[in-house]
This record gives structure tokens, sequence and C-alpha cells, in this order.
């Protein structure tokens, strides 16, 4: 795993407590590297949430993952069950690169502020994906086309009688945008391995 060995050390000196829980509520995401065996490089893991009405992010690109319930042990318990639950990945024995700083959600309810922590993991190899019906489609990116930042782009977003002019990546062009929340998190991951 040679990408995966050049990179664990930068991403193991942003981890910092696992479990730690504020007051609100709080959710986690595992963000996957996958590098197949004499590669050298590795593709990262999203998934297209399923249309739902109740959802604040209903279709959006994201890392699987979701809020934090009172059996998780921790906020890396929680990132290992949502991404069990919802794509058929299991990583508690993968290897877990690091933490990334938690990121807050925008919210368009007012049902509190969400804090999300991102966890990194790395698989050997290829694993079977089984979605969920909380999961639309699932995508393996290649992590080097990200860091040069290929599909870069601005979109604008009409909120509440504002315009936005919000940075964005097309993943296979016309077919998915990356946003928001997730956005904010892989740029995180980059400047990380960088």
């Amino acid at each position: 795993m040679a990408f995966i060995d050049s990179i664990s050390g930068k991403l193991a000196a942003l981890s910092g407590d696992h479990g730690v829980v504020t007051d609100g509520p709080r959710a986690a995401v595992a963000a996957i590297l996958r590098e197949l065996p004499g590669t050298g490089s590795a593709d990262l893991f999203f998934i297209q949430r399923a249309e739902h009405p109740n959802d604040p992010w209903s279709g959006h690109i994201a890392f699987p993952g979701g809020r934090r319930e009172p059996e998780d042990a921790s906020l890396l318990a929680t990132a290992i069950r949502e991404t069990r639950e919802e794509v058929g990945i299991e990583l508690s024995n993968a290897n877990l690169l690091g933490r990334l700083p938690d990121v807050p959600a925008f919210m368009r309810s007012k049902k509190g502020n969400l804090v999300v922590t991102p966890f990194v993991f790395a698989l050997r190899g290829d694993v079977p994906v089984m979605p969920n019906d909380e999961v639309a489609t699932t995508l393996w990116v290649p992590f080097a086309g990200l860091e040069r930042g290929e599909g870069k782009s601005n979109f604008k977003l009409d909120y509440l009688g504002q315009s936005y002019d919000l940075p964005c990546i097309h993943l296979e062009p016309g077919r998915h945008r990356l946003w928001g929340m997730t956005y904010r998190m892989l740029e995180t991951l980059i400047e990380a391995v960088r």
C-alpha cells in the first residue's frame, strides 16, 4: 500500500481524541481510501444520498455516516456502524489513518447545531458494496484527480431569496456535484496529505 503508507503519518498527526462528545447533536462519517494491489494510488469512496423530503442533505454526494446513537461508544463507533448500515462495508478491521477536524453542519431546520467528525480509513483491496435504501448510488473516485483539482468549479445556489456562488467538484462530469460540508472535509483531507 505505497500510497496509503506515504500519507498515514501525515493523517495520524491530525488525529485527536476519537470519543469527545459536546453538547448538541453529533455525527460521524467515514472517508474511505481504497488502494488496489500494485497500483500505487488510491480511490476515495462517496455515496449519493437517496432523495428523501426529511433529509436536509437529500441527493447530496457525501461520505457514509450519520448521527451518533446512544448505544455508540464513541464517534468512531458511529462512523463504523453507519458505514456498515448504509453500504455494507465493515471498517472495524480497516486501517484507521486518522481523524480530521470537526465540521459544523449547515442545517435547513432549526433542530440544533450538528457537528460532524470525519474519520479516514484505508482498505487493502476491493470490497463488496451493498447500499441500503438511504443510498442512491456509490462512487470510487481517483484521489489523484481530486488532489489535482479535476472537476473543480463553482455553482449558484439560491436560498431564502439570496444567491450564493459556491465551490464544488463535478464528479463523472455532468452526473454528480460534490459541495458543501463534504467539499470542506475533502479539502481538509487533501491539504493534510500534501
